[in-house]
């Protein structure tokens, strides 16, 4: 009787390649101040239109209703929504009323002087809503710059101090280190295959169309008195 043939046990399954994950996540970059703002905002709004609604007498809540439907979007528009996000292949600039999508071979430069701003291949600019410029951090840091670079000239051969404090750099705002983190992946994909493509604008009518319908509530009531 002979025994039953040995038999190999099966070659594991070769697993899909399939495509690489991005190199670069999505990063988004807002302003904190603004948030904290925009919810400060609303909360006090929220508390004196519901107040006006419930509490007021004759066209009172109707006032309250058509000043909340104008205000409530305007102030989403300019404190809560603005927000960039940037990855390997584009940078999406989202303001008040627009949604620009630019891809990264289509962007000519990013600039920081009162505003932080893109300039694209065809001259059209963008403002970054979603960045703003704090003139006051800005000066504080070239004055610690040039503070560390004296103590490094004086101190450099006692200890080393100096040489130290320059080496830790000054204290940038966000929104500074934010553009340079830009830039720098702005001169490595600006001439990746994946980042050519046509600059895209979209309105954003979800604020636009309740802050109209608010106004013009509210000049109907102001003007039937």
């Amino acid at each position: 009787m002979t025994s039953p043939e040995h038999q190999s046990p099966d070659p594991e399954p070769t697993k899909p390649t399939g495509p690489a994950e991005p190199q670069y996540q999505d990063r988004i970059y807002r302003s904190p101040a603004g948030l904290v703002g925009g919810v400060l905002l609303l909360a006090v709004m929220g508390w004196l239109g519901v107040d006006a609604v419930f509490a007021g007498e004759g066209r009172t809540p109707w006032l309250a209703l058509a000043a909340m439907l104008f205000l409530v979007p305007l102030v989403v528009a300019y404190t809560l929504r603005p927000a960039v996000s940037v990855n390997d292949d584009r940078l999406r600039v989202r303001n008040p009323f627009r949604v620009i999508v630019l891809p990264w071979g289509q962007v000519a430069s990013l600039r920081s002087g009162f505003t932080n701003e893109v300039f694209t291949e065809s001259g059209a600019k963008y403002q970054l809503w979603a960045l703003p410029v704090s003139l006051r951090a800005r000066s504080k840091a070239h004055r610690q710059e040039a503070r560390a670079a004296a103590q490094a000239a004086r101190g450099g051969g006692r200890g080393g101090r100096g040489a130290e404090g320059l080496a830790e750099g000054p204290r940038r705002h966000e929104s500074d280190r934010a553009m340079d983190e830009m830039r720098e992946l702005h001169e490595r994909r600006q001439g990746a295959e994946a980042a050519q493509g046509e600059v895209t604008v979209r309105w954003a009518y979800e604020i636009a169309a309740p802050a109209v319908a608010g106004a013009v509530l509210l000049a109907v009531l102001f003007a039937v008195g």
